[in-house]
């Protein structure tokens, strides 16, 4: 098969002919039909977050496709099924699955044993599967417990977007920050995850919704799908904005759903007293987080969220029910499609905030 692989930092990946190997146990092989461009790969290409673990890889973790085959153990899906690969794979059996919160899975049963050989390779040498799905390619070699099925009247290139990025901006709102309706949310960075987090809000029943970006194409995407307010801040200084939308008080929730220091310390500053700032993105390597004291409100909170903390194989069948309810908009975040040899202009388009999601699609 066709893939994107990464080799290391500050160098395009380079699409390469993959071997894939049949699937065993409890494994699926699973014909790609589209993988939205996540920052997440952005960053291991860029090399703001550090890959420690052997190369090359196959990136691409926001992928939906079509069974082709599955192994001898494998009991949730059959060929010819939709599904959506997460990469938040869960065992079902250590101590966070069995309390509810499969996202933070401790053990990786997911990946293939050492001692096998390897799911991908090249000339006979491991490839490995970002997040064990690898999802720019033309196949995908994943457990079973990395995917979720879906009814086939879904688009896969909308459904896509539910395997990370939709999936944890929804869940940042919904499940991690603990709004409640009536409240006020304020968003920095509106990309997919961004707008995410907004829709999330809306259909939480936010009274008063702000979003934050420096593009106004973005801007105006996050009014489209449930914005009450935006910000510019290449015009006006994030916090004081907020401060005057909310007559001074500042907001409830504050999100932030890029990955900077710096957007981290605003959502802090734009907090109201026993307000709660919520961290989404993914930090650099190495970052550091900065902020006076008194920017702390009275019995306010910062945490972070691991994939909108998800049960995935519930949360994304309920979230595509809101899409086919047209309570969730995902046709509006696809900003652009377009193939695998465009990975790197995807990845530069991204980095430009020129779009809010790519999709690739695969013929």
């Amino acid at each position: 098969m066709q893939a994107a692989v990464f080799h290391r930092a500050h160098e395009p990946v380079t699409i390469e002919s993959v071997d894939i190997d049949q699937p065993a146990g409890r494994e699926v092989l699973v014909r790609t039909a589209a993988s939205g461009v996540c920052h997440s790969d952005l960053h291991y290409v860029d090399g703001s977050v550090s890959y420690t673990g052997s190369t090359p890889i196959v990136l691409g973790h926001e992928g939906a496709g079509v069974v082709e085959a599955v192994g001898d153990e494998v009991t949730t899906v059959r060929p010819g099924d939709h599904v959506i690969a997460c990469l938040s794979g869960f065992c079902g059996t250590c101590q966070q699955c069995l309390t509810g919160h499969p996202n933070l899975c401790i053990n990786r049963i997911i990946k293939r044993d050492q001692s096998a050989p390897p799911r991908l390779s090249q000339n006979g040498n491991p490839v490995m599967p970002f997040a064990d799905i690898g999802s720019y390619a033309e196949q995908m070699l994943c457990h079973e417990n990395s995917l979720v099925q879906i009814d086939s009247d879904i688009p896969l290139d909308h459904a896509a977007l539910m395997g990370c990025g939709a999936l944890t901006g929804l869940g940042a709102a919904l499940r991690t920050s603990g709004l409640e309706a009536g409240q006020s949310v304020a968003v920095f960075g509106c990309g997919g995850v961004g707008l995410s987090i907004i829709q999330g809000a809306r259909i939480g029943g936010a009274r008063q919704i702000i979003a934050v970006d420096m593009y106004n194409s973005k801007l105006g995407m996050a009014e489209a799908v449930g914005a009450t307010h935006v910000v510019n801040t290449s015009e006006q200084e994030a916090v004081a904005a907020i401060r005057e939308l909310t007559r001074g008080e500042g907001v409830d929730h504050a999100f932030e759903a890029v990955g900077l220091p710096t957007l981290v310390r605003q959502a802090v500053e734009s907090l109201a007293i026993r307000g709660t700032a919520t961290i989404v993105g993914v930090l650099p390597t190495g970052s550091m987080i900065e902020f006076p004291w008194e920017a702390l409100r009275p019995e306010c909170r910062v945490q972070t969220s691991r994939m909108g903390s998800n049960r995935f194989r519930v949360d994304i069948p309920r979230y595509l029910e809101l899409y086919r309810q047209g309570r969730l908009k995902l046709d509006e975040m696809v900003t652009r499609r377009r193939t695998l040899q465009d990975i790197n202009d995807a990845f530069r388009a991204m980095k430009a905030g020129e779009v809010a999601r790519s999709v690739l699609l695969f013929e």
